[in-house]
């Protein structure tokens, strides 16, 4: 390792999300001297803003299903359910608040220095540190950026009135009416989870059909869930104005239609957090897709600024970005040099209702690179429902490639896909073939067991 001595720290991190932390801390694991910057929240979008108090909310909008099943397995329940907004979101806010100690504790115990400060890049060893008691230089040998992305709103008259990602868990009073514009991820599990609390939902997306790059099997059948569920769908619309009246908002749309919602919900993608960070000073530019470019490495174009997570290409996915910590601590602070992360074989999930959970490619997708490919695939009613009288149904399917009879792809649409999907990631990460899944005994009675006893062929 290059002499380090003229340097206050081995490794300077700019963003204490999951990337950042465990950056930090596996460097410091390694014996070099590390610190964090941190201006906001210990954890990032995922902790505050993203995966956790998302997933909490889900589990929530859950509930109002499940109370509804019970009738059918002989549970009578002593009157209508009552939500409260109020219990959920202050619950989730301890909750986060834990986490936030947590994380700092394990900053703490790895010897990694925090400083809660805003930090700018100076040159390509120096930050500027601007906290409550003014500003500081720090160097270090190594930067890594890792700040992660931030919500983006498009500009349209009343466009002040929509509220961000960041901003829809703490609302101080509970929607009776609510709208969410947007075609992806985050659009979809929001409009699921207010729905699945009582809301009249609305999502209005500008295309077809929301989930653009996922399988089209798996979006068209999503889609007929969510409208059994009660969700509204406003396909190929787009917001053209939002007035606001005294106590709701009339949202006017190309269509022609008016809604009048109490809560619109902006949900239209996210950029590179990159404001004041000074990548001007470096001469660092946003690649075509926004995003910062590194090499196999994560090194930007100058070597000793680093950065990895939602600031660079790839997946926008919380493991994708501890995988990637990984990798830029083996790369630059030991030895050994890693095998880069197989980005084809990342599994996700989409926590809407019912959820969504996939790995490798899509059907789509795999007839572009493969000659011929096999499709297998189940759509059913799960036993559970036989009892609790939803009309609810799950799909399951497994794409393949015929020359070589591996799957290559994995897919399902029902309760809990993306436990199922984690599993079955693995299998497909490994190269297992159709005749590995076939030889493989499932569990009885599951949903699950249908991935090894799919045997009739759907379509090639």
């Amino acid at each position: 390792m290059a002499d380090v001595s003229k340097y206050d720290y081995d490794l300077l991190v700019i963003g204490a999300g999951s990337g950042g932390v465990r950056a930090a801390r596996m460097a410091a694991a390694t014996g070099a001297s590390v610190a964090i910057a941190e201006d906001r929240y210990l954890g990032g979008t995922c902790v505050n803003v993203g995966c956790v108090p998302k997933k909490l909310y889900s589990y929530a909008a859950h509930f109002h299903d499940s109370f509804d099943d019970a009738a059918g397995f002989g549970w009578q329940l002593p009157g209508p359910a009552n939500f409260e907004w109020a219990t959920l979101r202050d619950n989730k806010i301890s909750e986060i608040k834990r986490l936030n100690g947590i994380y700092q504790r394990m900053l703490e115990s790895a010897g990694v220095t925090l400083f809660n400060a805003r930090a700018r890049l100076v040159d390509a060893h120096t930050v500027t540190l601007s906290g409550e008691h003014g500003d500081t230089s720090v160097t270090a040998q190594k930067i890594l950026l890792a700040t992660g992305g931030w919500p983006w709103v498009p500009t349209f008259p009343g466009s002040e009135y929509a509220l961000d990602s960041n901003q829809i868990f703490d609302l101080d009073t509970f929607p009776k009416r609510f709208l969410v514009l947007g075609g992806g991820y985050i659009a979809v599990e929001f409009s699921s989870i207010f729905n699945g609390l009582g809301s009249e939902t609305h999502l209005v997306y500008r295309g077809e059909l929301f989930l653009k790059g996922f399988d089209q099997e798996v979006r068209e059948f999503t889609r007929t869930e969510m409208e059994r569920k009660g969700v509204n769908l406003h396909f190929n619309t787009n917001i053209e104005r939002i007035e606001a009246t005294d106590n709701a908002y009339k949202v006017h749309l190309t269509s022609g239609d008016m809604l009048e919602v109490d809560v619109v919900l902006a949900a239209t993608g996210r950029k590179a957090n990159i404001g004041d960070l000074g990548l001007d000073h470096l001469g660092l530019a946003l690649d075509e897709s926004g995003k910062v470019p590194v090499n196999e490495r994560f090194e930007t174009d100058v070597p000793s600024v680093l950065a990895l997570g939602d600031l660079t290409a790839g997946p926008e996915l919380t493991p994708v970005a501890l995988a990637e910590a990984m990798q830029v601590v083996d790369y630059h602070f030991s030895d050994s040099v890693p095998k880069p992360l197989d980005y084809a074989t990342i599994p996700t999930a989409v926590f809407c209702h019912p959820n969504i959970g996939t790995v490798g490619l899509s059907e789509e997708d795999a007839r572009e690179k493969f000659t011929n490919i096999r499709v297998y695939s189940t759509d059913f009613r799960a036993m559970k429902h036989t009892l609790s009288g939803s009309q609810e149904r799950t799909l399951m399917k497994l794409v393949v490639d015929d020359a070589t009879d591996v799957v290559v792809g994995a897919h399902m649409v029902g309760d809990d896909a993306g436990e199922l999907i984690q599993g079955i990631a693995i299998a497909v990460r490994a190269g297992l073939t159709k005749q590995d899944f076939d030889r493989t005994v499932g569990i009885h009675p599951t949903g699950a067991e249908e991935f090894v006893t799919m045997r009739t062929l759907t379509r090639t």
